[in-house]
């Protein structure tokens, strides 16, 4: 398969358009659902475990080249810049556009979401604006309970209550509604809470849930999990430790630091001298969760855990103000050029 990706990253590469009519061949092609990438993804179910972290590689690495190439030879045409003939207009003036780049928060949300698939984890996505339900009751919230205190939420309606989601959990019960374990499945997206806005907070952020149901999961495989996680996103010297914590819908609940990449676990300002800095929450689904869902929890259990892609990204580029990320400053994203 290793071969096959190669070959076809070359044809790729020295592929030329004459027509607007031979881009959309090419995306038909290549780039349908029914093309040669959506076959080769479905082939990277049967690849050996052992070689699935390089094929993965190469196959991500294909479909990115893929999508750029289709976005290439469509400006090409659009702007005029190549006529149906395949002659260049020698008369049109020169482009100096700058070249653009990926946003850093998609930047990690891509890198996030690449390690877990090499796992067999796949995305789902819900609406950001959800009921009482999805976002707090079906996840061990009940009426006047405290847990909800530790989010401040932007309310729409009242009664029935509607809002803004605080977490992407409400798409992890909308899945266990309408899918039947096992559920192996990613949760990215925005969430919104009514925080003061500053450095290190804001009222909106963006968030990577994870959820495992099936038969005989144990607080072990989530360590494991997270343990590779951490290891493919900071680095193979990364050390990771849990420590006890509180969630409304897991039980038992932990924190997960990794060892600071920095000082080497020695302690440094970065790390405030601990040797380790913090990235998520995580724990065993609570019983009572998987019965809101109608999941028996005497057949089934699950890990879920959840991080932000904000703190990911500060701890991975070193960016100290959260509010960076929106300020939509294009000589703080230029930074991010060099490592698409």
């Amino acid at each position: 398969m290793l071969d096959k990706i190669n070959n076809l990253r070359k044809e790729v590469e020295e592929f030329a358009a004459n027509s607007a009519e031979e881009v959309e061949s090419f995306r038909i092609k290549y780039l349908s659902k029914k093309g040669i990438l959506s076959g080769l993804f479905e082939d990277f179910k049967n690849v050996a475990h052992d070689d699935r972290k390089a094929v993965g590689g190469l196959l991500n690495n294909l479909k990115i080249a893929l999508q750029d190439k289709l976005n290439t030879l469509k400006e090409q045409f659009e702007s005029g810049h190549v006529s149906d003939t395949g002659n260049t207009d020698l008369t049109l003036p020169v482009n100096f556009m700058q070249p653009g780049s990926r946003h850093p928060l998609s930047l990690t949300r891509n890198k996030i979401v690449e390690i877990f698939s090499r796992i067999g984890f796949t995305v789902s996505e819900g609406p950001e604006i959800e009921d009482d339900w999805h976002n707090f009751t079906a996840l061990n919230f009940p009426e006047e309970h405290p847990a909800r205190d530790m989010q401040d939420t932007f309310f729409i309606e009242k009664h029935p209550d509607i809002a803004l989601r605080t977490h992407t959990s409400s798409v992890q019960i909308r899945v266990m509604e309408t899918e039947k374990p096992p559920i192996r499945k990613l949760f990215p997206g925005r969430v919104y809470r009514n925080e003061t806005i500053s450095s290190r907070a804001h009222c909106f952020f963006h968030q990577v849930e994870g959820l495992y149901i099936s038969k005989d999961v144990s607080f072990a495989d989530l360590r494991q999990v997270l343990f590779y996680f951490a290891k493919e996103m900071f680095g193979d010297d990364t050390q990771i430790r849990l420590r006890p914590s509180y969630f409304p819908f897991t039980e038992p609940s932990a924190e997960m630091d990794i060892s600071c990449f920095l000082c080497g676990g020695k302690g440094c300002s970065f790390c405030k001298y601990s040797g380790w800095v913090e990235i998520l929450g995580c724990g065993m689904v609570d019983p009572s969760v998987l019965e809101n869902c109608n999941i028996d929890s005497k057949v089934y259990t699950g890990y879920a855990f959840g991080m932000g892609v904000e703190r990911i990204t500060n701890l991975k580029y070193r960016v100290k103000d959260i509010r960076m990320f929106s300020e939509n400053d294009v000589r703080f994203l230029k930074q991010f050029q060099s490592v698409i």
